[in-house]
């Protein structure tokens, strides 16, 4: 392409990049140098240099919620991962009314997060929620999740597991019928059927829509707000809460603008970690043989 004809295509893109620099590298830079300063409500900006990172990584309270975090993220990336894959291979086989049944899997992605916490508390209501009658009727102890940290923690996987559910089985059903029924018929040719047949041609072929799932899906469940939030607040004393919840404290409970941007300095190179590691997995798994 020569430089003449490279002007207006750039003419055409620099809008949205300007955007994309005004919407997203301007603010994080701003959010950067006010992690270096000292700064509140009605109070000028202080270089502090990394007093503010040195301050979050030795609050004890910052790490109970990294821990938090990471095993929120884990159990509900992966039973995620593995409800929607399983979902995804019983859709693709052919039920009856599928299109219902499509509609009834993706209905929680059309439910607003509140509206979502509001019904399951009163569900899971430790007294007279219907699925709290329903655990006692078959001898199991209710979910206290107002006041047992770890049920806390259990209510905000479910929640939201079926939240982000119809996510990730979109995704892995969409590549599920992209897979050729051709493969499956010579490999019935050459014995492989069932478990052999998804352990060599379905898996491997899934693995890059997997791969992207997943990575979204930490991405987005490392940046948990709203469920904890709005079901436990934080509490009980603080031992429910996650990196979002701590960041939000900082900044609108402690007037600490400093010590949040620091936190969310921190959680955006822990994403960013994060995504190296899968985007690298992606890159061996869809181009393994020019790499």
């Amino acid at each position: 392409m020569s430089q003449r004809s490279a002007l207006p295509a750039f003419a055409l893109v620099s809008p949205v990049q300007l955007m994309v620099g005004g919407i997203i590298f301007l603010p994080a830079i701003y959010v950067f140098w006010l992690s270096l300063n000292q700064s509140s409500f009605g109070q000028a900006a202080t270089y502090v240099g990394l007093a503010n990172y040195a301050k979050v990584l030795s609050d004890p309270y910052f790490w109970r919620a990294l821990v938090n975090t990471v095993i929120v993220v884990a159990v509900v990336v992966h039973v995620e991962l593995l409800l929607g894959l399983l979902m995804a291979l019983f859709f693709a086989s052919g039920i009856p009314f599928r299109a219902l049944m499509l509609a009834v899997v993706l209905a929680p992605y059309a439910v607003s997060e509140v509206s979502a916490v509001v019904m399951w508390r009163y569900l899971f209501e430790p007294e007279v929620g219907m699925m709290s009658q329903l655990l006692a009727t078959i001898g199991l102890p209710p979910i206290e999740w107002s006041v047992n940290p770890s049920h806390g923690l259990l209510m905000v996987c479910l929640l939201s597991i079926w939240l982000h559910l119809p996510f990730s089985f979109v995704i892995l059903y969409a590549a599920r019928l992209a897979i050729p029924g051709e493969l499956y018929e010579a490999g019935s040719m050459d014995g492989a059927t069932g478990w052999r047949a998804f352990r060599r041609i379905t898996l491997p072929l899934l693995m890059p829509a997997l791969l992207i799932a997943a990575l979204f899906r930490y991405i987005f469940a490392f940046r948990l707000f709203s469920e904890v939030w709005l079901m436990t607040g934080g509490g009980p004393a603080r031992t429910t809460e996650v990196m979002a919840v701590y960041l939000y404290l900082e900044a609108f409970r402690y007037n600490s603008f400093g010590a949040a941007a620091a936190t969310g300095w921190l959680l955006v190179l822990a994403s960013l970690l994060l995504a190296v590691v899968y985007l690298r997995g992606l890159y061996r798994e869809m181009f393994g043989k020019h790499a």
